[in-house]
This record gives structure tokens, C-alpha cells and sequence, in this order.
């Protein structure tokens, strides 16, 4: 499930800087977790999904390589977003 216009504005205006901030990768890596969260119980339901499965991990994948950007460009940053979004388990 798609989240809404309302939860994308909720979470820029947590992680960003200004109300039209979307390009930092704060912003980015929390739309990503918030569209993988919503996606899971999906998998619940139908376990044979494999073409929405695919989509997941293209997703996952996109957060794991902002998140590598992140890394690379201020480990302080980078901490603080995964301890926020609770993404290390």
C-alpha cells in the first residue's frame, strides 16, 4: 500500500530541513522504511506474490545504498536516522 500524501509530508517534516525538503537522504531512507513497513504484512496474505516481492527488494535496496551514501558522508548522520527508524534490529 502506497502511504499517502499526508504521511510523506509527516515524515519530510520530521527529517528534513524545510517543508519541500525530499532530497536528503534522511528523508529519502524514512519514505523508503515507511513504504517497506507497509508492504510486509502484504506478504502475510499472499505468500506467492513474487512480482510485488520483487519490488520489495528493489526497494531494500535503494535504502541499503543510501544508506551507504549516508555512511560515506557523515557517519554521525547515518547513526542517528537508523537509531530514529529503528532499522537495525
Amino acid at each position: 500500500m502506497p502511504l499517502t500524501s499526508e504521511q510523506k509530508k509527516q515524515l519530510i517534516h520530521k527529517y528534513g530541513k524545510n517543508p519541500s525538503d525530499t532530497g536528503t537522504p534522511e528523508v529519502q531512507i524514512a519514505i523508503l522504511t515507511a513504504t517497506i513497513n507497509s508492504l510486509t504484512p502484504h506478504f502475510d496474505a499472499f505468500k506467492k506474490d513474487h512480482h510485488a516481492r520483487l519490488g520489495l527488494l528493489k526497494l531494500v535496496g535503494k535504502r541499503r545504498r543510501l544508506l551507504d551514501y549516508l555512511t560515506k558522508k557523515d557517519i554521525g548522520r547515518y547513526r542517528k536516522i537508523i537509531q530514529e527508524l529503528d532499522i537495525r534490529k
